[in-house]
C-alpha cells in the first residue's frame, strides 16, 4: 500500500506516492534522481550518505520516507544557492578537502549540520562532529581545515 508523503526537498515541495518505510537514500537516488548522496555501508555508519533534515545530519541510508513527512531535506545538491557555491564547498575545493570525492557530499553535509548546530565550532568540536564520516582517502586534515575556513569566512552564519 501506498502513502502519501509531502516534504520540502532543497527548498521546493515535493510529494511522492509511495511506500513511507522505504529509505530516505533510494528515494532520492532513484525516485528523484538526486544522486550526489551516495550509497557506503548501508548501516549509518560511514557517513557517505548524510543529508540534512530540519537542521540535523541524519544518515539516509537507516532513515525511512516516513520520518522526513512535513520537514525540511537538504541534501548536497540544494547547498549552493543561485549559482553560487556554499562557503564549505568552496573551502573545500580551495584546500583539496576531498581526493576520490564519493565521500565529499556526506563530509559537506554533515560539516553543515554541524555548523547549523554550533556556527562557532573550535577545532576540537570539528574534530568530534565529523568522527564518524570516513574518507578512504584520508584527506582529514584537509577536511577540517575547510571546515574552519569555511566557519571563519562565514562568521556564525551558516543558512
Amino acid at each position: 500500500m501506498n502513502d502519501t508523503i509531502s516534504f520540502t526537498l532543497n527548498g521546493k515541495l515535493v510529494t511522492l506516492e509511495t511506500d513511507a518505510e522505504r529509505l530516505l537514500l533510494w528515494v532520492l537516488r532513484t525516485d528523484l534522481e538526486l544522486t550526489g548522496t551516495k550509497y557506503g555501508c548501508g548501516a549509518g555508519l560511514c557517513g557517505s550518505c548524510t543529508v540534512v533534515v530540519d537542521g540535523v545530519a541524519v544518515r539516509s541510508c537507516v532513515t525511512r520516507l516516513g520520518g522526513v513527512e512535513g520537514k525540511k531535506v537538504t541534501t548536497i545538491e540544494g547547498l549552493a544557492r543561485d549559482g553560487e557555491l556554499h562557503p564549505l564547498q568552496r573551502a573545500f575545493h580551495e584546500l583539496g578537502g576531498f581526493q576520490c570525492g564519493y565521500c565529499t557530499p556526506g563530509m559537506l553535509m554533515n560539516a553543515y549540520g554541524l555548523l547549523l548546530e554550533n556556527p562557532t565550532a573550535t577545532r576540537d568540536e570539528i574534530v568530534q562532529g565529523m568522527e564518524n564520516n570516513l574518507c578512504r582517502c584520508s584527506a582529514y586534515t584537509r577536511i577540517i581545515e575547510a571546515i574552519e575556513m569555511a566557519s571563519e569566512q562565514m562568521g556564525g552564519r551558516h543558512e
